[in-house]
């Protein structure tokens, strides 16, 4: 295995890294989230044209930089650092992959060159509270979440001129502000029923898109409607979309794994810099034993998860799934961080105002919608078979 990041990467890291400290303070995080598209535009933009980050592993064929997993594991830990709004996940991370591999070829060359460019963005749309499960990152993705021939979630009906959507999907990421919806639906009846995936524009008639108050408004979600709703069918009809969720679950946990590292670290660095500076009977709070035994037994658990979170990186290149893993290990790095920046920052960590809640809530609202991280590692366990067989004595 080797641990060296190439110069291309080292070169990539920087230049994101100094782009976002000019773009992303605090003020401008909270402004950015609070816009009805729940990002900047310009920084959008930037991104794309100058960094190619919607493209960076997708195949140069499409547009896009040819890069790894890696690569763009690696560009999400300094877009967590600062929390930064974008689409970025919701794109590159989740709807790219799918289209990718499940596309037809006519699909892949007329979607994939515009995500890679920036000009278009899109959003994975799981029925309920089910993204998790449907990556196969929490149970088993056997597509009973997408409505199981019974009510809920969304139904696809194929008709003469093609197939309709009938609905509602919640908490779905960036979905208000998307041109490009991937859609999960139950097709077939009760008796053979399947899970496909189906391409929905963002202006369809029919559709109708609410953004929802979510306790991260850095991480914008949506309530889908789909009314009688066109859509076209993702590659063919028996192209295996559960096990394309489940792979694509490993690589987007360890996307998110390299955010929360990245924002965990960050909080940890604020942290220091303040007790550093605030002083408490004569002397910088920093320089009493009790914060200096807090603050060290953080930057082992985030420096824990930062090697968890590469190896996983590492991994999902080698064919190995590891994700879930990572993904538990930096959210609790992430919300052990957070809770000791909020608690040493003192009375002016309490208020709302205060940056260290960002991260909280970054913290708390990934658990919420990709976790919790005992669930991640459980099924892991499950799935490794670690306790099979096996009585567990207490």
């Amino acid at each position: 295995m080797d641990t060296d990041f190439t110069a291309e990467q080292d070169e990539i890291r920087r230049t994101l890294r100094e782009l976002l400290l000019r773009r992303c303070g605090p003020a401008q995080v909270r402004a950015a989230a609070d816009t009805p598209a729940g990002y900047d535009p310009a920084l959008w933009t930037a991104l794309a044209e100058q960094l190619g980050l919607p493209g960076l592993a997708l195949p140069e064929v499409y547009g896009g930089a040819g890069g790894s997993v890696t690569d763009l594991a690696l560009a999400c830990e300094e877009t967590g650092r600062f929390l930064a709004p974008s689409p970025l996940l919701a794109t590159a991370g989740l709807a790219a992959p799918l289209l990718l591999s499940l596309g037809a070829a006519r699909q892949r060359t007329g979607v994939l060159p515009r995500i890679a460019s920036g000009a278009l963005t899109a959003a994975l749309a799981v029925p309920g509270p089910s993204l998790a499960t449907a990556l196969a990152l929490t149970g088993d993705n056997g597509g009973a979440w997408a409505g199981g021939g019974r009510a809920g979630g969304v139904q696809a009906r194929r008709t003469d001129s093609g197939w309709r959507l009938y609905g509602q999907v919640e908490q779905v990421l960036d979905g208000h502000s998307a041109g490009l919806l991937l859609v999960a639906a139950h097709a077939g009846g009760f008796a053979r029923s399947r899970t496909l995936l189906f391409l929905v524009p963002g202006d369809a008639e029919g559709l109708v898109r609410v953004r929802r108050t979510a306790l991260d408004a850095t991480r914008p979600q949506a309530r889908l409607q789909f009314r009688d709703v066109a859509a076209e069918l993702l590659g063919d009809e028996d192209a295996d979309v559960l096990g394309a969720l489940a792979g694509l679950g490993d690589t987007g946990a360890v996307l998110l794994a390299c955010e929360a590292v990245g924002a965990a670290g960050q909080v940890l660095g604020r942290t220091v810099e303040y007790v550093r500076q605030r002083e408490q009977f004569g002397r910088a709070i920093g320089s009493f034993q009790a914060v200096k035994h807090r603050l060290a037994d953080v930057y082992v658990q985030v420096q824990a998860a930062r090697s968890a979170a590469y190896y996983g990186a590492w991994a999902s290149v080698n064919g190995e799934r590891v994700g879930g893993l990572a993904l538990a290990q930096a959210l609790e790095a992430l919300r052990c961080a957070a809770a000791e920046g909020i608690q040493l920052h003192g009375g002016i960590g309490f208020t709302w105002e205060h940056e260290a809640h960002l991260y909280f809530k970054r913290a708390s609202g990934d658990e919420l919608l990709f976790g919790p991280a005992y669930r991640l590692r459980a099924h892991a366990a499950d799935a490794a078979q670690l306790f099979a067989g096996r009585e567990v004595r207490m």
